[in-house]
């Protein structure tokens, strides 16, 4: 399996609404750690070290730029 970096949601606005919600009157320490826990969630999910891995490298070279 290869990390899918083409658009993949559905309801895309939906998803981004409701990821907005989420951080809605928290501190930003409790934010930060509910996107801590989101992507240990989401990473026991996905299951595949590679595709972690590949994902990790994406997110950190697009954070360099």
């Amino acid at each position: 399996m290869a990390l899918n970096t083409k658009p993949n949601i559905a309801r895309p606005d939906d998803f981004y609404q409701e990821l907005i919600d989420l951080h809605r009157d928290l501190s930003e320490e409790q934010s930060r750690e509910v996107n801590a826990k989101l992507i240990l969630l989401l990473s026991n999910h996905i299951g595949d070290m590679d595709v972690l891995s590949e994902a990790m490298q994406a997110a950190r070279k697009s954070a360099e730029a």
